[in-house]
């Protein structure tokens, strides 16, 4: 599917992978609605906001083309917020004339807490509950409240193509380490998923794609200890580094553009396998 002429909505966008993806996508001729919470110096953006003045800009992302971005505050976790923002995007859609051809929900969260810790206290429920809303229930209903509008666009090539979904899970989707129960339920979650929303979406001409990456630089790696990233480090093959946000956005381009990419899982992880524990 081509990019240019298209807008593509990213939440999470504002930071990160989802940062470097927007920027991938709007030199390749794009428009990109981000949808992320609102910067923390500035309380009177809301995300459940009607007016459209709370949200014409985020400091993160002063370097994009003003003309072909739009920041949305949306809190993924609250259906009403997201509703608001599908709506505040239809309007900018209506008024560029691009029409909307992916959906990327990358807004996620880490929390690490052992299920059972060592004095046999139990990982506190609301933290489980907070990282599956965000990492999961965000997911599916930032998707499921954008697909009619990604549905009803015009099939743009032979093959009927109307779009592109890419969700992004996690190497802990699949060698979750302690600590990370909730973060791998979440994101394995979301590599299973992957199949059989395909499957659903095949009839619209709307494929999905889910890119699970090992560790990359991120606002989420960034709060690691040295000890921890070293540990990490040795579990690596090649290369014996963190990822780039940059490397994870050539690969969900190519996603977008690859109509043969569909109902998969990609590791981009440079063979690293985690231990249990560092």
């Amino acid at each position: 599917m081509k990019i240019q002429g298209r807008t593509f909505a990213i939440s999470g966008g504002a930071s990160g992978l989802g940062l470097s993806l927007a920027q991938t996508l709007l030199s390749a001729g794009a428009n990109v609605a981000i949808l992320d919470l609102p910067p923390k110096d500035n309380p009177s953006s809301s995300s459940s906001s009607s007016s459209s003045s709370s949200f014409e800009t985020h400091p993160a992302l002063s370097t994009l083309p003003k003309d072909r971005h739009i920041f949305i505050p949306c809190d993924v976790t609250s259906t009403s917020a997201i509703t608001t923002a599908v709506s505040h995007l239809q309007k900018w859609i209506s008024s560029t004339n691009l029409p909307l051809g992916g959906i990327i929900p990358a807004a996620g969260i880490g929390l690490p807490s052992l299920i059972l810790d060592k004095s046999l206290q139990p990982a506190p429920i609301s933290s489980i509950d907070f990282v599956l809303s965000v990492n999961l229930r965000g997911t599916l209903d930032l998707i499921r409240q954008l697909l009619p509008l990604l549905a009803s666009v015009t099939p743009v090539d032979e093959d009927g193509e109307r779009g592109v979904i890419i969700m992004v899970a996690s190497s802990a989707a699949f060698e979750g380490q302690m600590g990370q129960v909730a973060y791998a339920a979440s994101k394995g979650a979301v590599a299973s998923m992957t199949l059989p929303m395909a499957r659903d979406l095949s009839r619209f001409g709307i494929r999905v794609v889910t890119i699970a990456p090992s560790m990359f630089e991120s606002a989420m790696t960034a709060q690691l200890s040295d000890k921890v990233r070293k540990g990490l480090e040795k579990a690596m093959e090649f290369p014996v580094r963190a990822g780039k946000p940059e490397e994870f956005a050539s690969l969900a381009k190519h996603a977008i553009e690859n109509p043969m990419l569909n109902g998969v899982v990609i590791r981009l992880d440079g063979a690293t396998r985690m231990p249990s524990k560092l």
